[in-house]
């Protein structure tokens, strides 16, 4: 069974960071499929945590990690097995 825990970490422009977990939010492929392509089209993210509505635009990030890394990605460039050497 895969982990339930799931995590995301945002590299701001600025140079900080914030690292988020969470349990998995669905276990439909196509829906977090979706949540993922419905973030890039609107060009920012929701969080709630711990009673919190965080709204990040991505103006502000310069790149962000999600971890476990997915399966796959259908209808996008998906490249497995790359080692960041810098």
């Amino acid at each position: 069974m895969a982990t339930q825990q799931r995590g995301l970490t945002l590299y701001f422009n600025d140079g900080s960071r914030m690292s988020l977990q969470f349990p998995r939010q669905t276990d439909n492929v196509a829906a977090a499929q979706l949540k993922l392509e419905n973030a890039l089209k609107q060009r920012y993210m929701l969080f709630e945590s711990e009673g919190t509505l965080m709204v990040v635009p991505f103006e502000s990030v310069k790149y962000f990690q999600v971890y476990p890394a997915p399966e796959k990605i259908p209808g996008h460039t998906y490249v497995t097995g790359a080692k960041i050497v810098d």
